[in-house]
């Protein structure tokens, strides 16, 4: 009788994924939920649905099981485009960056990640060096590319590309990301956020923008 391998090699591939999905879920909300030192293995077990044992085949401890998470996270941030067109006009995508970006931090649950990843990252430096590399390091980037194109064109005066680009950036988060991000205030309103954002495009037009002869 001969066996067909490759059907089954494929189904057990695919109850491997569900199962670590499945895992990856339910210690997601444990940590979004206890923190990491609150976190314990035993109930993000019980939170995934899955036992201890079945836990420790797929993931060696807490620690590596929470930066499989972080990674995660950051290929997902990772993957957030923002339209830095080089033939767009400053203004309007100065706008419609800070809108977005604002928008994806300070998004339900989304300060909750960032706090566990800050919460952590000095005694898993690994951890937070990389959340910081491929998600705002690469942004403030992006957002610096765009910036150095338009003062190539002479519209913006700019010395330092990749500080304005990280100015801009702070400037969208005032007022908004740390009372959301300390639990002071709720997930601000589109309203507010497009109101921070104006005043943030102005302040740095007003200071960047080229001065016509």
């Amino acid at each position: 009788m001969v066996a067909a391998p490759s059907n089954n090699l494929r189904l057990v591939g695919d109850e491997d994924t569900s199962k670590r999905r499945q895992i990856l879920d339910g210690a997601r909300k444990v940590f979004l939920d206890l923190g990491f030192d609150g976190a314990s293995m035993g109930e993000i077990a019980r939170a995934a649905g899955v036992s201890k044992g079945t836990l420790y085949v797929y993931f060696a401890d807490k620690s590596r099981l929470f930066e499989a998470i972080v990674e995660e996270e950051t290929l997902e941030q990772g993957k957030i485009t923002f339209n830095f067109d080089f033939e767009r006009d400053v203004a309007t995508t100065l706008t419609e960056f800070g809108q977005a970006y604002i928008a994806i931090i300070c998004r339900p649950g989304g300060g909750s990640a960032i706090r566990t990843v800050m919460a952590i990252a000095e005694r898993m430096p690994e951890v937070g060096r990389r959340y910081y590399e491929h998600v705002l390091e690469q942004t403030i980037s992006r957002l610096a590319c765009y910036l150095d194109a338009r003062v190539k064109r002479k519209e913006l005066a700019i010395d330092d590309c990749q500080l304005a680009a990280s100015q801009f950036m702070l400037m969208c988060q005032a007022s908004l990301f740390l009372p959301f991000i300390f639990q002071a205030a709720p997930a601000p309103s589109a309203e507010r956020i497009a109101q921070v954002i104006g005043s943030a495009t102005r302040i740095f037009l007003a200071a960047y923008q080229a001065k016509k002869v």
